[in-house]
């Protein structure tokens, strides 16, 4: 286990518009608020033709090869996500959600792009302090997020 500790910092609630694209509507967001860090959760409506990965096709085989859903038809969503610097201190969201249409759901990571269908309502929670980075893994392509590890990009109180 690695940990670092933080504290928090602003509050905001956002509301994505019909045809808003997650997660670029909100990185963006974040770099045009100086929000290095945070903490996400949303709900609302998805259009239809949204994609997210829905597992890889192999638990085992590295790096996996990502399993694409493509949604059809407009689905209700619920999600939440961390915010966390990129090597280069770009602020990139790591979103899990789950999406259901009458009977039918599936969850998962929504970094393909997800469009906001009518209303997408987001309270997002700035993290402060030098509590982590992502570090482009080898192994399995993924960003970690590496909460010791200092960098240069801080958060500071608002």
């Amino acid at each position: 286990m690695k940990y670092a500790q933080g504290f928090m910092g602003r509050v905001f609630t956002i509301r994505l518009e019909d045809g808003d694209v997650l997660p670029g509507c909100l990185e963006k967001f974040t770099r045009e608020h100086g929000i290095v860090r945070g903490f996400c959760i949303y709900i609302g409506g998805i259009d239809g033709g949204s994609r997210v990965v829905a597992g890889p096709k192999d638990g085992k085989t590295m790096p996996p090869e990502p399993m694409e859903h493509k949604l059809s038809g407009v689905h209700e969503v619920v999600g939440t996500g961390t915010i966390f610097p990129d090597e280069s201190g770009v602020p990139k969201l790591h979103s899990h959600a789950s999406l259901g249409r009458k009977e039918n759901s599936v969850t998962g990571c929504i970094r393909p792009g997800i469009t906001v269908w009518k209303t997408v309502e987001i309270v997002l929670i700035e993290l402060c302090g030098d509590c982590g980075i992502r570090v482009h893994d080898k192994e399995t392509g993924f960003m970690l997020l590496e909460p010791d590890k200092k960098s240069e990009f801080s958060s500071e109180s608002k």
